[in-house]
């Protein structure tokens, strides 16, 4: 069994910065991508970003230039330095991870329990 655990999420002002983590554990042979999604208020859950194990990169429009994804590859853990934070960047943020697990080998995604983020003006 895999399991995602967020951290980092809470209040920042317009303009201010958050850091959020999301640690994988469990019986795990390999990680091929982990990355963020979030939910805003009465709205859909949406793609933010994520990161491949070739170290390919993907942001969505709405926070390129602002969000950095990175991952400690030793920890598997994944992190999203959020900067210039705006109010519609309010939001529960999840962590996804496509992770391939052993006995039998196969592919898995896997979810965290989100975080949330909320932004004031």
């Amino acid at each position: 069994q895999v399991q995602l655990v967020e951290s980092g999420g809470g209040l920042a002002q317009a303009g201010g910065s958050l850091r959020l983590s999301c640690a994988a554990s469990g019986s795990i042979f390999s990680i091929r991508a982990m990355g963020w999604y979030r939910q805003g208020p009465g709205k859909q859950r949406e793609f933010v970003a994520d990161l491949t194990s070739s170290s390919s990169t993907n942001y969505a429009d709405s926070v390129e230039g602002r969000f950095t994804i990175s991952r400690d590859n030793a920890k598997n853990t994944v992190y999203l330095q959020m900067n210039s934070l705006k109010p519609e960047d309010t939001a529960v943020y999840y962590c996804n991870a496509v992770v391939v697990v052993p006995t039998p080998i196969r592919v898995l995604e896997v979810w965290g329990q989100g975080t949330l983020v909320t932004v004031s003006s």
